[in-house]
This record gives structure tokens, sequence and C-alpha cells, in this order.
């Protein structure tokens, strides 16, 4: 991708005291409620408003959004209150209807970033528009494919991007709702530092007590902004209620939340050194939890090894293990002698776990 530094001057033109907010419903419900929602937030920090018009549920039979009609009372929300205001689209009919409403940022969803055949008709429906728009991750972890989705929409002169961190859908039960899976957005960030990162933390954590903390770790991570959504009254919203805080609760999160500023050589090194340590405590996160699901498939072969009446040592399978180990770590610059203090430790947990399925 060419001139990369290009793709951070939208956000450089709002001019900011602090990185970008974007807050809002869910779904808009009823023109009350969106236009309630808005006043409320119009004196935060929030510079954007947000709100789902239709809503691509899993299944049908659920609220799907109230559609055109809520685009109407997203202008007016943003006639009154002075609010940017946003919403996703998923086809080129969206866009046009969202463009002959004034939206001024729209973001592409999950769901959409998946199919490169609709991410390029919706390319080609913003052609050379001077309009914001947010790329959120595939629903799947897959790097290449939302980086795909940016360069369709860079190359249909779309210059004004950034992305949006979600997290990634898994069927494996986690503490939030999708996955953050960190090493991702890190990677993204590390192949184009100039595109705007704004994190998702509602999509992530499926529910409001992990907002806080989701957030914190975005910004330690250098994310651009933060994408919240908000309700009056979250526990009766009609989608997505256990996700939503209150615009109170995100005013105040925001006065608590901590932002490094960029001014002097030890501040610069301070915040570096902060940066890395996040990246390596995310990473050390996904180790412990890797081991434990290890330790989970040991406990099966336990359970196996109980019924066939079979040893738990096999000494041809663990030499095969150890040996591979070995030359995979020799790929990333990592010593035998560590490699061998590693896996043993594993070896020995792994047989413990097994011993106390075998014997009870």
């Amino acid at each position: 991708m060419e001139n990369k530094k290009e793709l951070r001057t939208w956000l450089n033109k709002m001019e900011l005291a602090h990185p970008l907010v974007i807050a809002g419903p869910c779904s808009a419900e009823t023109e009350s409620q969106l236009l309630k929602i808005a006043h409320q937030l119009k004196d935060t920090d929030a510079t954007v408003l947000r709100a789902g018009i239709w809503k691509p549920r899993t299944r049908p039979g659920n609220f799907e959004g109230v559609g055109a009609l809520g685009l109407k009372w997203l202008q007016k929300a943003k006639e009154e209150t002075g609010m940017l205001t946003t919403t996703e689209v998923a086809n080129a009919n969206h866009v046009d209807l969202a463009l002959k409403h004034d939206v001024d940022i729209l973001w592409i969803g999950a769901r959409t970033t998946v199919s490169p055949f609709i991410v390029q008709e919706i390319a080609d429906a913003l052609k050379g528009t001077d309009k914001i728009v947010l790329i959120k991750n595939p629903v799947n972890p897959d790097l290449a494919l939302w980086l795909g989705a940016v360069e369709r929409f860079y190359t249909a002169d779309v210059k004004n991007l950034g992305v949006i961190h979600r997290g990634f859908s898994t069927y494996e039960k986690n503490t939030y709702r999708n996955n953050p899976e960190w090493q991702i957005p890190i990677d993204l960030q590390n192949k184009f530092p100039d595109l705007p990162l704004i994190l998702d933390p509602s999509h992530i954590a499926g529910r409001r007590d992990l907002i806080f903390d989701l957030c914190q770790t975005g910004l330690d991570l250098n994310y651009d902004g933060i994408m919240v959504e908000t309700h009056y009254d979250p526990d009766n919203a009609w989608s997505d209620a256990a996700q939503q805080i209150t615009p109170e609760t995100l005013a105040q999160m925001t006065v608590d939340l901590k932002i490094r500023v960029e001014e002097g050589d030890e501040v610069e090194f301070k915040n570096k050194l902060n940066t890395l340590r996040t990246k390596i405590d995310v990473m050390d996160h996904q180790l412990i939890e890797t081991l434990g699901k290890r330790m989970r498939i040991a406990d099966e072969i336990g359970g196996l090894k109980k019924k066939q009446n079979v040893s738990i040592l096999q000494t041809r399978r663990w030499n095969e293990v150890l040996g591979k180990m070995i030359l995979e770590g020799e790929e990333y610059k990592l010593s035998e002698e560590f490699i061998l203090k590693i896996y043993k430790a594993i070896h020995q947990e792994s047989i413990n776990h097994q011993k106390k399925v075998i014997i009870g």
C-alpha cells in the first residue's frame, strides 16, 4: 500500500485532545431513543454517534434493525447535537442511502469483511469518496482477509480509511464473547503503522464489566480510539443488551482511562517500553490459555489410555515430539537448551494430568 500516511489524515483533521470516542446504541430502536442517547453523549468525550440501522443477525427472528427510516433519525441527531454519525453498511444500496442522509463515517461489519465479493461491491460504490470508512476484522482470525479488504478500498481511491478490532469468533468457551487475538491487530499495526486502529470492546467483551479493561489494553497498545455501545437503559435494549453501558458510565470511563502523553525523550522511552510490555502481557496470556487447552487434551488422552490399559509414558512418541520441537525452535532462534527445559516441564505436567485421570 502506498502513501500510508494519507490514511491518518482524517483523524488528524479532527484535532482531538484525546483518542477518538465513538458511542451510541447497538441498534437504533425508535427516534426518541436515539435522540435521547445522542443528547446524553454530546457533552462527553464522544464525538461520533453510532447506531445500527441494518442488523445482520446470526439467526432470523431476532431484531434486524429499523432499516432506512433510522437514517432520518441519525440525521436529526446530528443536526441537534453537532455530533458526527456512523452506521454499518453491507451492500451498495446501504451505501447509497447512507450517503443521501449525510452519514459521516461508514463501517464495514465483520460478516461483510469475510466476503471479497461484497467488499468489492461496497468499495466500488464508494469509489473516490471523501467519506471515512472503517473496516472491522473478519469473523475468523485471518489477517490477510482483513488487509485484503483495506486494500480493496484503497485501490478504489477511498483514502480516509481505518480499521476496527472487534475480536474473533470461537467455538470454545472463553472469557470473552469474541476472542481478542491481540496478536492479529498488532501484526496489522506493524504492517501498516499509519492506519488508524479503533477498538470495539463491546463486541469483544459481550458483557459490560469487561469493557474498561479492554479499553485500557487497547490504549496501551496505541489504538487510536474506541467504539463503545451505549444505551440509557441497557438491560432493555432490543439487541446485545448485556454488552451496552450507559452514557454516564462512558463519561466516567473516559476520565479513568490512562492515556500516555508523547513528549520528551524519557517519556517517549517509557511509552514505548509500556507498549512492548503490554504486547508481552498479551502473549503471556495466550501462552497460558494455550497450555491450558493442551492439558485438557492430555486429560482426554489419559481417559483413552485408561480404557485400553495402556501405560502413560510412550517413549517413542515423546522423543518424536521433542525432536520436532527442537527443529522448530531453531527456526525462531530458540536454543535447544531452552526448548528442552520448556518441553520437559510441559511433558511432566501432561503426565501429572494423565495420572490423575487414570488413578481417578
